[in-house]
């Protein structure tokens, strides 16, 4: 109550010209709270909801409990003990690339928040792989999994994808619990064709190798390696997908990245990008569902798309998936969204 009431309000009119000034200033105060224990004591007091209950194994890492971040809110791995002390059961981080770029034109954040929505172009802007290894290496673990997300720079032509994501797997092995194969960001010219099925099947096939390849030299047990899919592919590219997946040891599908559908927006707009919050959760949840019944539990599914309460969480798990993630929700409805749908996960 008191984020809606008092502190988002601010935050809104401290970047009312550009909606990604509050971001960053969110994130450079996480990322000075990360550095003291007690301070990150005190906000997992405020915030986290702990229960056994919660707890579950998905794809061969523990989670403890199923609620996560998604995606692209912290792209550099700055502030990840002080997400995690919000009650998170895992953080994806990123997407990270091989070089650093600084994505594209501000601004690219818009909200629609009579439609609990936002739209994005930011374009991957992240600080390349070698300084987010380097951060990462000086800053204390967080105690629950992180997931790094992966994906192709701008300046990389398309058939040195592959070179791009292996060279990003590798800086950032030894900080990661998992990685999200990132083809699905309509903000990266030519990205999501590396959603078809050929290519696809290149890419995954390299990414999983190369896991097992660096898990033989260290003698552990190679990471698992998800794919984040768009929510715009028809019935046959998610079937080609699925058949990828299964044929290439894809441990986890995350169903879905932005769209761009502009349906369930009541506010006509010309922005280019993609489409995150409310007007999202029947897509995901249709593909979701589609996913799981395809799958019939070979391969775990990760919902997100417009979870904003109980119900929408509810619904995706009743859908088959095994993990969940938020975003937009988060923006809007603050820290309390995370122990709001755990408490009431925990209480079914």
């Amino acid at each position: 109550m008191l984020y809606k009431a008092l502190i988002r309000p601010v935050m809104y009119r401290l970047s009312a010209g550009d909606p990604e000034d509050a971001h960053h200033w969110l994130m450079n105060r996480l990322a000075w709270i990360s550095h003291y224990p007690a301070l990150l004591k005190t906000i997992e007091v405020a915030n986290a909801y702990n229960s056994h209950g919660l707890a579950r194994d998905v794809f061969g890492v523990h989670f403890p409990n199923p609620v996560g971040l998604a995606g692209g809110f912290d792209k550099n791995g700055i502030a990840l003990p002080a997400l995690a002390a919000m009650g998170f059961g895992f953080i994806e981080a990123g997407t990270v690339t091989r070089y650093a770029q600084p994505g594209n034109e501000r601004p690219r954040i818009f909200r629609f928040s009579e439609n609990d929505a936002l739209i994005n172009r930011m374009g991957f802007p992240n600080d390349g792989a070698d300084a987010v290894a380097q951060r990462l290496s000086r800053l204390p673990r967080p105690s629950i999994p992180i997931g790094w997300s992966i994906g192709k720079s701008k300046v990389t032509p398309q058939e040195e994808a592959i070179e791009d994501y292996l060279y990003s797997l590798h800086k950032l092995h030894d900080f990661s619990n998992f990685f999200t194969v990132n083809v699905s960001s309509p903000n990266t010219p030519g990205l999501r064709k590396l959603q078809d099925k050929e290519p696809l099947d290149r890419l995954l096939h390299a990414v999983v190798q190369e896991t097992q390849s660096i898990a033989a030299e260290k003698g552990t047990t190679p990471k698992p390696v998800l794919v984040k899919i768009a929510p715009d592919l028809t019935q046959e590219q998610i079937d080609d997908v699925i058949e990828v997946c299964l044929a290439r040891g894809i441990r986890g599908i995350i169903a879905t990245n932005t769209t761009l559908s502009r349906e369930g927006l009541t506010r006509s707009t010309s922005e280019a990008g993609g489409l995150s919050g409310r007007p999202l959760h029947t897509r995901s949840l249709e593909i979701v569902r589609y996913l799981c019944l395809a799958l019939e539990g070979k391969i775990p599914v990760i919902g997100v798309g417009g979870i904003f309460g109980p119900d929408d969480a509810r619904r995706m798990f009743d859908a088959g998936a095994s993990l969940i993630q938020i975003y937009t929700s988060f923006i809007y409805e603050g820290p309390g969204i995370v122990k709001q749908l755990n408490k009431s996960l925990d209480a079914k």
